[in-house]
Order: C-alpha cells, then structure tokens, then sequence
C-alpha cells in the first residue's frame, strides 16, 4: 500500500495553483473541469512526477471551515512536505514572501518551520539531519 493521492482544502483553486508551482515549485499534473468554476486540480513534485498527487480542493464543504478555522487558530498544519535542508527553503520561500508562522526548529535530528500557503492552510516543512 502506498499514498497515491492526498488533499489540502483551498479557497480559490486558481491562487493555490499559482502559489503551489510558482512558489512552493510543484508541477501540475491534472486539470479537469468539473462544472462551474471547480476543477480536479493535481499537483506533483518535479522530483517524483509519478509519485503522490496532492489534490488542490475546493473548500465548499460545510465541515472545511471550521475544521481549518480550528486548526488555523491553535498553529496546526494541515499537512508536511519533506524539504532537503528546511532552513534553505525557507530563505527561498521568504524570497517569494511567503509568511511564516514558526521559523525553523530544531528538534533533535529533525528542523521544521510552518508557512501559511495563503489559500486557509498552514503547512509544515520538515527535513532530518
């Protein structure tokens, strides 16, 4: 068994994928419309084109807001890429003026750092020593 397919909740697929290939470096892997204005809208890392897809999803269920309105508040990502070096990336990132919410941290052989990817989500990035 392996992850092929995993979602963040986004408020306007057209800024999540400017933000998630423009700035983060994602490739986008499906764009199919699904009526009105919605779309089945993948990205992929450009490292691993055929590996797991991250689904760029409408955030139109009744459950999404207060689920990320909740998770928002206390500081909790909603989901963690693997980066090579975390404090490269977030001088990369903070390049793009990308706002972060926890600078990098160091927690024995892992560093993290938490950004708002500006589309209702916090995100963590994480890389091992």
């Amino acid at each position: 068994m392996k992850i092929h397919l995993t979602s963040v909740f986004v408020d306007d697929q057209a800024k999540a994928l400017r933000f998630y290939t423009d700035v983060l470096g994602f490739a986008k892997k499906h764009d199919v419309p699904l009526g009105g204005t919605d779309r089945w809208l993948t990205v992929t890392s450009p490292e691993d084109p055929d590996g797991a897809e991250l689904l760029l999803e409408p955030a139109q269920h009744p459950a999404v807001k207060p689920y990320r309105d909740a998770l928002m508040a206390d500081g909790i990502p909603l989901a963690q890429f693997a980066v090579d070096d975390v404090r490269a990336e977030y001088g990369r990132l903070r390049e793009h003026g990308v706002r972060f919410t926890q600078e990098p941290l160091e927690m024995g052989p892992v560093t993290t750092a938490v950004f708002d990817d500006t589309c209702g989500n916090l995100i963590q990035i994480a890389s091992q020593a």
